[in-house]
């Protein structure tokens, strides 16, 4: 194979770790019967990909979007209803809980600490004395 490949492939796509994922795309999508655009010459499927990345007579654009789709977990329409589903629940927020009664008061006004000792590094022994 092809180190002379590789090194064509380089000058299309710098990354080397970018190249792999989208060799290994392109060998996937000839797998399952996608056309080929360059002579097999009896090689491997990976090595095909290689050297139609190489002559550059694909898409590397469109293959990294590929690539980047099969990767994702989530599309994009459960993306939308899930902003959607939580814009419907700030909507209905104010209706549910009254925010501005200022008769509420998360602390105890009253509370006064200022003849209370704290200490974090009492014993059992101690507490017993």
């Amino acid at each position: 194979m092809a180190r002379v490949t590789v090194e064509d492939c380089i000058e299309k796509i710098p990354n080397r770790f970018a190249l792999v994922g989208i060799a290994s795309q392109r060998a996937k999508a000839i797998n399952c019967g996608s056309p080929i655009v360059v002579e097999r010459d009896n090689d491997k499927n990976a090595v095909v990909a290689l050297r139609e990345i190489a002559s550059a007579k694909i898409d590397i654009d469109q293959l990294y979007e590929d690539l980047v789709a099969s990767l994702q977990t989530r599309n994009k329409v459960d993306l939308i209803e899930e902003e959607n589903l939580h814009a419907e629940n700030q909507d209905n927020l104010p209706e549910e809980l009254d925010l501005d009664n200022s008769s509420i008061s998360l602390f105890n006004d009253d509370l006064d600490l200022s003849n209370a000792a704290f200490d974090d590094n009492i014993t059992d022994e101690e507490q017993d004395k």
